[in-house]
């Protein structure tokens, strides 16, 4: 999976209840990033076994969805495009189900066709040289939702075209934070936060508190890392940007993300943070605003119920900070100034 930017920085506000419940943290290695999880419980033994469940819920799902593992899932089901409809698991399903959503939702702004573009662009960030143009004229021939043929009576996907390749980096690490954070609710663990990258799930607020500090990391180099939180409980919270993830390529900057209807990354600086109700919108969303541009993409967000959006763009030297009405309260540390 593409490694999505790590913009947002999730805090546990530290306590001990009347009730015993102890603040316990863990993390390990999925999805290509550093996956946290942070739970309240009543003893170590009940933590570990709960975060280590989670964890094995992310590893399963990276070995569906991975682009990467050649074993996956997502890899057999590309390998056989152009052949007809492919059975495919429930995970996967609902992956896709939704993805194609968001893209007749943004006119295929999100694109998870995107793949054989996004190997070019791969390969173009290790040789610091642009993809070759008649390769990317052949890749974007691939590239379109309406090549995707979802049955979901008959759980199968089609991909009508030969070559098809899926890239599930801006949707399914969302969906593993639902996924996770449900693992431990199953198992009686209901104050509990997992990030993954830039992607934040929030069960039930710590003992005694409003909601978890989600703290809103540096975009384009607009502050400190400690310096602007939200205080947030059962949603999702999503960051994308471009401060970890581009190239420079003759003294122009392209981001990991790539407009699916031109094929080139994206030269426009633009940080976009989403608040939904799960994991799976908040992270494919801000893909969609990021494309799109902050006007027209914050314009779209606005129709999704639920969802609320804080974009920054930076042009030259200045920075434009706009948010949605029912965007949650931004606070700031008293030597940072007023929240934006």
């Amino acid at each position: 999976m593409n490694v999505t930017l790590l913009a947002v920085i999730a805090l546990a506000i530290p306590f001990q209840s009347k009730s015993e419940l102890i603040l316990y943290r863990f993390s390990q290695p999925h999805m290509g990033t550093t996956c946290q999880i942070i739970l309240y419980s009543m003893n170590k033994e009940e933590a570990s076994r709960c975060a280590n469940a989670a964890f094995l819920r992310m590893k399963q799902l990276d070995g569906i969805m991975s682009d990467y593992n050649q074993e996956s899932e997502l890899r057999q089901l590309c390998a056989r495009s152009g052949t007809g409809p492919v059975s495919v698991g429930e995970d996967l399903l609902k992956v896709l189900t939704r993805a194609h959503e968001v893209s007749v939702l943004s006119n295929g702004a999100f694109e998870v066709t995107i793949g054989p573009v996004v190997k070019l662009w791969r390969r173009a960030r290790k040789s610091i040289q642009m993809p070759d143009k008649d390769e990317l004229e052949a890749a974007l021939k691939l590239v379109g939702y309406q090549s995707m043929v979802i049955d979901p009576l008959k759980k199968t996907v089609w991909l009508k075209k030969t070559g098809m390749l899926l890239d599930l980096g801006g949707i399914a690490k969302g969906y593993a934070a639902d996924e996770s954070l449900n693992v431990l609710k199953k198992m009686g663990i209901s104050s509990a936060l997992v990030a993954m990258g830039g992607d934040v799930a929030l069960g039930d607020p710590p003992p005694n508190a409003k909601g978890w500090k989600v703290g809103i990391a540096p975009v384009l180099e607009e502050g400190d890392a400690a310096s602007r939180y939200m205080v947030l409980a059962n949603c999702a919270v999503s960051t994308s940007g471009d401060t970890e993830q581009y190239v420079e390529i003759g003294g122009k900057r392209y981001s990991h993300l790539v407009n699916p209807k031109t094929g080139i990354g994206l030269t426009e600086r633009i940080s976009v943070t989403i608040v939904a109700p799960h994991g799976i919108d908040s992270d494919s969303l801000t893909k969609v605003v990021s494309i799109l541009g902050m006007a027209k993409g914050m314009e779209l967000a606005a129709k999704v119920p639920g969802i609320s959006c804080r974009a920054v763009t930076r042009k030259n030297d200045l920075l434009e900070v706009k948010k949605s009405e029912n965007f949650p309260t931004v606070h700031e540390n008293p030597k940072q100034g007023k929240g934006n």
